[in-house]
């Protein structure tokens, strides 16, 4: 049997657990995560001074968009730490990351390198990581979040401010990862994994891929593939295949009638293959349980680890459009509030970014980082991509022109979840 990289790494001869989508939390407390948050916007005032160096006051009903890019607030009593400090000695640094999503070489080899230890703690979903955070219970120094509940850790004072002083290696990502639209001049995050959403299917089966349709994403909608038809088990990704089918590309829309026509959408095509819907996409197009799944890159770009021996990786497809409007994402890297080894913490991110880790790590767990150096061609010359799966790689332009599912205001991401249970529960 074999498992995903991020599958509940355990060790040599442990037992691993399946994850739980990166966005799947959102299903269980994003609204009232967000209205916790949005309640702290509005009372921060009362015990710290919100400011920032280039803009006006952070407007309470801001929700980060590539056209609406938002610089968080500063406060008085969450302070970077000063410049031209000394690693902390004899410490352990304590990363705080979703299961499988690291490298164990690349915390070892960042030992040697700072003759320290790092302690990996791991987690499922975000809502999981939040509460313990939040409950002072638990002391860690570098956190992974994803860009949906950066607004919440730093109303809550959760990360602290970064100093750019000692993230030189920020230099060898792309550009726009120094001034992204969730966190203006990158105040509290570096960015960490990069993918795409797409269409995986089995070239060995079908024979036309999605390039051939006027609409690629209605590629799904083939009854004569009935039962093996599958997309992921996420709302977010889920309610924005129905839209993309549509011709919509607002993947943020909180217009009843859109949404509307892609759950209704949604709901034929499960009438007409009917659906599967899981978080199996790195197994279930290898090892030829379905034909056609929705798919995230990083999932399919370790697709060679799973098809059965003897079959050849080049019967799995991977489509993204090639102008670049699909679903795109990231997750970034934040130093914690409390954290007790801050310099060791900024000096770790700081590794992360750098051109050989990030090729270790991409080996590893199968998902890209946005460092300008690392094309397709290499990792296909590094043996770390086959040819075939080429796609799977992110490039600048999938995050120039690629469509971002952002952060929902509490009702529209309420009506969003509804729209997703018409679907989902007879599925």
């Amino acid at each position: 049997m074999t498992y995903h990289p991020r599958e509940g790494w355990a060790g040599e001869g442990q037992p691993r657990r399946r994850p739980v989508s990166r966005r799947q939390f959102l299903a269980g407390g994003a609204t009232a995560s967000l209205a916790a948050f949005l309640a702290a916007c509005g009372s921060s005032s009362s015990s710290s001074q919100a400011t920032t160096a280039t803009t006006a006051p952070f407007k309470q009903l801001a929700l980060p968009r590539p056209d609406n890019p938002v610089t968080w607030p500063l406060y008085t009593d969450n302070k970077a730490i000063a410049s031209g400090l000394a690693p902390e000695k004899k410490a352990t640094l304590k990363l705080y990351n979703w299961e499988a999503y690291i490298n164990p070489k690349v915390l070892t080899n960042f030992e040697k390198k700072y003759n320290c230890k790092v302690e990996l703690t791991t987690f499922n979903t975000m809502t999981e990581a939040i509460a313990k955070l939040e409950s002072g219970q638990f002391n860690f120094d570098v956190f992974v979040p994803t860009v949906d509940v950066l607004g919440q850790l730093v109303a809550g004072q959760l990360i602290q401010p970064l100093n750019h002083s000692y993230i030189t290696n920020i230099d060898q990502n792309w550009p726009k990862f120094t001034n992204p639209f969730y966190d203006q001049a990158w105040q509290y995050t570096v960015p960490y994994t990069i993918y795409t959403t797409g269409i995986a299917w089995r070239k060995d089966h079908i024979s036309e891929g999605p390039e051939t349709f006027a609409n690629p994403w209605s590629f799904y909608w083939q009854s004569k593939y009935k039962g093996k038809v599958a997309i992921l088990d996420d709302y977010r990704e889920g309610i924005s295949l129905g839209l993309l089918k549509n011709g919509i590309t607002n993947l943020s829309t909180s217009d009843p009638a859109q949404l509307s026509l892609a759950t209704n959408s949604l709901l034929e095509l499960d009438s007409l293959v009917g659906l599967h819907i899981d978080n199996n996409d790195y197994t279930a197009i290898p090892n030829d349980q379905v034909w056609i799944h929705q798919a995230w890159s990083g999932d399919m770009a370790a697709a060679a680890n799973y098809v059965p021996k003897g079959t050849p990786v080049d019967v799995v497809g991977y489509w993204f459009p090639t102008n670049n409007l699909g679903p795109v994402a990231n997750d970034t890297m934040t130093v914690l509030k409390g954290a007790q080894n801050p310099v060791l913490a900024h000096l770790f991110i700081n590794y992360l970014q750098d051109e050989a880790t990030a090729l270790t790590n991409i080996g590893f767990n199968g998902y890209m980082q946005p460092i300008t150096t690392i094309t397709p061609e290499l990792l296909v010359q590094q043996g770390i991509l086959p040819p075939s799966l080429i796609r799977t790689a992110v490039v600048q332009a999938d995050f120039t022109n690629g469509l971002f599912e952002g952060q929902l205001a509490p009702a529209t991401d309420a009506r969003w979840q509804q729209d997703w249970l018409r679907v989902s529960s007879g599925v």
